[in-house]
């Protein structure tokens, strides 16, 4: 607990959270794999199992490894289960054929993930894809749902960058504009995702978008990939639904946003406050993946959140 003061204490007087010693440990963390709706799912867990639990959903194009080198600074006090979607990451990539790719889809073979774990209480933190992912779960079990941690999952018409304008081209005739997909699901864009925006391009592991992108190009992912962009259109539409749960609902709300995300921009992040008005909001000095450069003060700052809610 005294590290927890003393991290609440430095954000208040304004000090550099990254610059203290977090507690961490990898010694909790576990890799399994479980079939849940006839898919094969995969899904990291960490720290004390009757610790409260967040879970943690990831976003396009990479899987709950994304999380690596948060999940060591958060499992000294919490349970973590963070999950592959379907097609994401050591998951199952079913036909679509067999699978429907649909924010629907992924979000109840999600959900059922975390009933087949005994996963009833939790705070989830959403990052992109797992904002459709988590704001479909929340409005399905609202009573689940203790706290959000927001990181670059958009809920907002003022957060969507300039490529959306071309992603809505595809969504109205994707047949017509199959050069939208193949730029979504390039290389070039696949490391902009993580790149874009940093003054700080040393920080940045390369394994990550070339990881990302053999994924990819894999057989099949591009006609998976391009369901799941042109479904996306789902997602817009859905934000007034979204917006309304939160004002209704007032869940304690961290966002920590990547402020130089040229996907979903900085807008996006501050605007949760408008039906959030007690929210936590800090724009990060970071890009799309905010923990590429900034996990330590992340873990800082999730670590003060939750210190103060009662769980």
């Amino acid at each position: 607990m005294k590290m927890l003061s003393f991290l609440a204490a430095s954000m208040v007087l304004g000090t550099s959270a990254q610059a203290t010693a977090l507690a961490s440990t990898s010694a909790t963390t576990t890799y399994h794999r479980t079939r849940v709706d006839g898919v094969g799912i995969f899904y990291r867990e960490a720290g004390p199992k009757d610790a409260p639990t967040i879970v943690l959903l990831h976003g396009f194009p990479s899987s709950s490894r994304q999380f690596d080198a948060l999940i060591p600074l958060l499992a000294t006090r919490f349970h973590l289960i963070a999950p592959d979607y379907p097609s994401f990451g050591q998951s199952d990539t079913p036909a679509p054929s067999t699978y429907t790719y649909t924010f629907d889809h992924l979000a109840k073979t999600t959900n059922d993930l975390l009933e087949q774990l005994g996963v009833n209480r939790y705070t989830l933190y959403m990052h992109d894809y797992g904002g459709p992912v988590g704001f479909r779960i929340m409005l399905a079990h609202p009573q689940r749902v203790q706290a959000l941690i927001i990181s670059n999952a958009n809920a907002y018409q003022e957060g969507l960058g300039k490529k959306w304008s071309a992603i809505a081209q595809y969504w109205a005739d994707p047949k017509a504009h199959p050069e939208v997909l193949d730029a979504f699901i390039s290389f070039d864009a696949t490391e902009k995702r993580h790149t874009l925006g940093t003054t700080h391009p040393e920080h940045y592991n390369p394994d990550s978008w070339t990881d990302e992108y053999a994924h990819l190009s894999r057989p099949g992912q591009r006609e998976i990939q391009g369901d799941l962009l042109y479904d996306y259109r789902t997602n817009v539409a859905a934000y007034p639904a979204w917006q309304a749960w939160l004002r209704q609902h007032q869940p304690p709300t961290l966002v920590v946003w990547g402020k130089n995300d040229p996907s979903f921009i900085a807008a996006g992040g501050d605007a949760y406050r408008r039906d959030l008005p007690n929210a936590e909001i800090h724009q990060l000095d970071a890009g799309h993946f905010p923990w590429d450069e900034k996990v330590d003060e992340i873990a800082a700052l999730i670590l003060a959140f939750m210190a103060r809610q009662r769980l």
